[in-house]
């Protein structure tokens, strides 16, 4: 393949594009005028407390538009702000937090708001506080949930895979696929960028980021017309730390896991950031290196209708075991710089350098209906993974010159990426019965991925009440994967290629975006609608040229919300949108990837794209409870299947398919409770009911079940620096597909202590305490039934070391307000 770079230049104005926009609407635009809201914060007893946190927040919604801190006398100004209502949400670690009332800000006032006053969270001593609070685990905003991993025992020495699994309404299955309150199709932004994979790649991605370096994760559901539209189930953004105090400052972390038969977990990280007046530098690194297992029993039954009658042919027993180690490399770095006071250009790069070895050994006994053995075998499976990958950043903000209309802003973003990965793997198969043999297969796959893309965003006040926000996004992919099979030659020969199994697949794509949303607000009323379009085109050209498609197609997704607010304590929020799930380059690859001797991996070059209506309905009391419905109905759903290889005989492929229908209704709780000052619990609980229909492998599908998942937690302050929580899960049985699965759960547990004022954190949290996060289902179809028990590196206990390095006190600092996400385009995993 050509050089990353010298494709770049190759792409007309590539860069260009959105800077070139930016500067010559900056040229045009005329003066604004704009709103302010301020105020003073106070603790209990009247006096001011500075560097309080104050974030200004849209009532329509809960945006974050502006962030301040207090001053010495407890004063704060948020502005500039486009006309519209707002909150304004007061927090002080050590004190609870406090929301105003909603504020009405018009044409080019300052609204004053009335004193907001903090009490304590702790006890106090002499006249010293004993500071000993922290961010609630789980927040509920009203369009999507907050997990708030940054401070918490999640955080220690774990993955942010494993994180995400222990988050309300997310599960993590047995072939590493994310689900979001039981629906598949999540789209997975990291710092707002997409991550290009999909499945067991994106799953050891997220096992080679560290959760220490991981701020908060929130879990959008039905996401508006600015968001691509991808990811049917809604969207997980995973947010990154980044220091804000002046100066220089660093945070140090070390962690020591150990888990089932003795698999040691290591991990251990620096960051450090430099922030001045109109610049900050930053930069961080992690190595991990971590030891797991994986055990997989199945049981497989195979029929025939010889004379239209179902018969029994024989089952096959298979016992898995692997261990394997994997070691990571991740490192960013990067800086803002104020051009001006309305401009901020940003520069980041970051990279995982991410490594895997493992050995596994499978025993298969092949049966005959007479349960007689017909056929044994043993496979030693060793494999490994080396996958660098780096990625780029610039990006621009740019605030206009205010005027009668309001605040305007355009940002703008060029992103360039290069995924790299190659797979080893060898397969030994000995048989010992009926005679005896040896089979060798050697494979070598080199997968290399390059993105860029380039998007604008756009917002215009048009009146007090009416703001528009318009945007466009290109992308291109060019995606080159080589998979050579090897086996013994005639006579000796040595190994030669296997063109039954070998396979080259170069795929590449290109999607165009555009989007308008208007958002208008009265008193008690906030609307919301949109319209985004994506026109995509995408050619997969396989060794195999019937195998190729070539495809070009339009699509406009439309979104629609509307919310009332009935009183002070009352909310109700109803929203509507079309979303689609196009299968990834891994899905599409018709390559073979062998996991024993009758077991294989491959992708299917006929997948097409799901799309999908959403409707959510949703109640909030007291800005704390709330209770939600939601319903979607999505064609051509794209679900795993494991089932009969088309070479017939006892083999099975793994695979995804196009079923014709999918209904999907859920129930969605949210309850916090303060059960005492030092006690707090978050409760989340969904209930959910899924339904299929369509017809593979010739057998027909027509089957649904409700089902449930409940997750809870609770944080105890304990006093003198220490702290506890405790997180109950359960997953009650559910139907995906042709997937009966069983159900499972964990308990997870962890106490911490800060040390030298605070700057210290030590911590001890154990994972599945009672290793009840085993999958068990059953997967049936008309001749072919299989039964499988998968249990991983699932309980652990770790302890780990964080230090807080440099300038303890955050300063108020002049920051930008936070603007579109930009998300990278969408690519597969294998």
């Amino acid at each position: 393949m050509k050089p990353i770079f010298t494709r770049l230049l190759r792409r007309p104005a590539f860069l260009a594009i959105a800077f070139l926009a930016g500067a010559q609407l900056t040229q045009k635009a005329a003066a604004q005028a704009t709103g302010t809201v301020s105020g003073v914060v106070q603790d209990a007893a009247g006096k001011p407390l500075e560097f309080a946190t104050l974030t200004l927040h849209r009532a329509t919604d809960s945006v974050v538009v502006k962030s301040e801190f207090s001053n010495e006398q407890g004063i704060y100004r948020l502005g500039p702000v486009v006309a519209g209502r707002y909150l304004v949400l007061a927090s002080q670690v050590g004190f609870v937090r406090r929301w105003s009332e909603p504020v009405e800000v018009a044409g080019s006032e300052e609204v004053q708001l009335p004193v907001l006053k903090l009490p304590a969270s702790v006890s106090t001593q002499l006249k010293e506080v004993t500071v000993v609070g922290q961010k609630p685990l789980f927040e509920r905003l009203s369009d999507r949930t907050v997990v708030n991993v940054e401070g918490s025992t999640l955080a220690a020495g774990a993955s942010s895979l494993e994180v995400l699994g222990r988050s309300p309404g997310v599960t993590v299955d047995g072939n590493d696929n994310l689900s979001l309150r039981g629906r598949q199709g999540v789209l997975v932004l990291i710092d707002g960028k997409r991550q290009p994979m999909t499945g067991a790649e994106l799953a050891d991605y997220l096992r080679a980021l560290p959760a220490d370096q991981v701020k908060n994760i929130e879990l959008i559901t039905n996401p508006p017309a600015k968001y691509e539209a991808q990811g049917s189930a809604g969207i997980i953004a995973i947010n990154l730390k980044k220091d804000q105090r002046l100066g220089t400052n660093g945070t140090l972390n070390a962690s020591y896991g150990l888990g089932r038969y003795g698999n040691d977990k290591y991990t251990t990280g620096l960051s450090l950031n430099h922030r001045r007046k109109g610049l900050n530098l930053f930069g961080s690194y992690t190595y991990a290196d971590r030891e797991n297992f994986g055990a997989l029993t199945i049981h497989r039954d195979f029929f025939t209708y010889p004379d239209g009658q179902r018969t029994f042919t024989g089952s096959t027993n298979q016992d898995n075991f692997s261990r394997g180690r994997s070691r990571s490399h991740t490192w960013k770095a990067g800086l803002d710089y104020n051009l001006s006071e309305q401009t901020v250009l940003g520069v980041m790069a970051n990279g995982v350098n991410f490594g895997f070895n493992q050995t596994g050994t499978n025993n298969s006994d092949q049966l005959a209906a007479s349960t007689a053995l017909q056929r044994r075998y043993q496979s030693l499976n060793t494999r490994s993974i080396d996958a660098p990958n780096v990625s780029g950043n610039l990006n621009l903000r740019h605030t206009f010159t205010a005027d009668s209309v309001g605040p305007r802003e355009l940002t703008a973003d060029a992103d360039v990426a290069r995924y790299d990965a190659r797979r080893l793997q060898q397969l030994n198969t000995r048989y010992t019965f009926p005679t005896d043999s040896l089979d060798y297969l050697d494979s070598n796959q080199h997968g290399q991925l390059d993105i860029w893309s380039v998007k604008a965003d756009y917002t215009h006040v048009w009146s007090k009440r009416l703001t528009m926000e318009a945007g466009g996004k290109m992308s291109w992919v060019q995606s080159d994967n080589d998979l050579l099979f090897r086996i013994p030659g005639p006579d000796g020969a040595g190994l030669v290629r296997d063109p039954r199994r070998s396979n080259r697949f170069l795929y590449d794509e290109n999607i165009n975006a555009g989007y308008v949303n208007f958002n208008y607000s009265r008193p008690g009323w906030t609307l919301q609608g949109g319209l985004r379009g994506e026109q995509t085109k995408a050619t997969g050209v396989p060794e195999i040229a019937e195998q190729g498609f070539d495809r070009n197609y339009f699509q406009l997704f439309p979104s629609a919300s509307v919310k009332r607010e009935i009183s002070k304590n009352h909310e109700v929020a109803l929203s509507l949108s079309r979303r689609i799930d196009r299968p990834s380059y891994g899905q599409l690859n018709p390559f073979k990837s062998y996991i024993d001797a009758t077991t294989y991996g491959a992708g299917n070059p006929d997948l097409l794209p799901q799309t999908s209506y959403n409707f959510e309905l949703n109640h909030t009391f007291r800005q704390k409870y709330s209770i939600g419905l939601s319903y979607s109905v999505t064609r051509d759903p794209i679900i795993g299947t494991v089932q009969p290889a088309p070479e017939g005989g006892r083999a099975v492929v793994s695979t995804s398919q196009n079923l014709g229908r999918q209904q999907y209704a859920a129930l969605t709780l949210n309850a916090p409770l303060e059960l005492a000052d030092w006690w707090t619990m978050t409760n989340n609980a969904v209930l959910y009911y899924n339904h299929f229909t369509g017809n593979l492998a010739g057998t027909s599908l027509n089957s649904g079940k409700a089902a449930y998942n409940i997750n809870s937690t609770s944080s105890f302050t304990i006093g003198k620096g220490w702290s506890a929580d405790v997180t109950a899960f359960y997953q009650s049985p559910e139907v995906y597909g042709f997937f009966q699965v069983h159900p499972l759960g964990q308990l997870t547990a962890g106490v911490q202590k800060t040390a030298w004022d605070r700057k210290g954190t030590f911590k001890l949290h154990v994972t599945d305490i009672f290793f009840t996060n085993k999958v068990r289902a059953t997967s049936t179809y008309d001749n072919y039934v299989e039964r499988f028990y998968q249990r991983q590196d699932s309980r652990v206990a770790t302890l780990s070391f964080s230090y807080r390095l440099g300038n303890d006190k955050v300063a108020p600092s002049k920051r930008r307000s936070g603007g579109a996400e930009e998300e990278q385009r969408r690519a597969g995993g294998s």
